[in-house]
């Protein structure tokens, strides 16, 4: 049993970096490119509201839906799942209006505040800050 948890952990990590390697193929972001094309000083992109936040809502379900698996199998605490699911939605309800607004206002408030409200949107950042969060707990449950 301790050997599938494990495999299970580890196809949610696979999971997580597939999303990232196939974020071009799979999502639509026009600003992927501008992002990593951003010192050449490429123009704003043209892109569609409705695509891009479908694309962003997408993106954040696969990767809520692989960090609910790893936390679940990794700790085998169904709470603890469910709270980690609550905390990167949180996370998540707060950083997409504000990357939103940042879109809307062109980048103007700032190229690199843009690009790390970009960055708590589309990866699961706030999952590096859960397992240690966990593993402590889980730590101190033990005492």
């Amino acid at each position: 049993m301790k050997v599938l948890s494990w495999f299970l952990v580890v196809l949610g990590v696979l999971g997580l970096i597939g999303i990232r390697i196939l974020e071009d193929r799979l999502f639509y972001d026009p600003f992927l490119n501008y992002f990593h094309e951003a010192q050449k000083n490429i123009p704003f992109p043209p892109f569609d509201w409705g695509k891009l936040i479908a694309g962003h809502l997408f993106r954040f379900v696969l990767n809520l839906f692989f960090s609910c698996l790893v936390i679940h199998f990794w700790f085998k605490n169904r709470e603890w799942t469910i709270q980690g699911a609550i905390l990167i939605t949180i996370i998540f309800l707060i950083t997409f209006p504000i990357y939103l607004y940042c879109i809307y206002d062109r980048f103007e408030t700032g190229y690199l505040f843009s690009f790390y409200m970009r960055r708590f949107v589309i990866q699961p950042l706030i999952l590096l800050l859960i397992i240690p969060m966990f593993y402590y707990r889980k730590h101190l449950d033990k005492k």
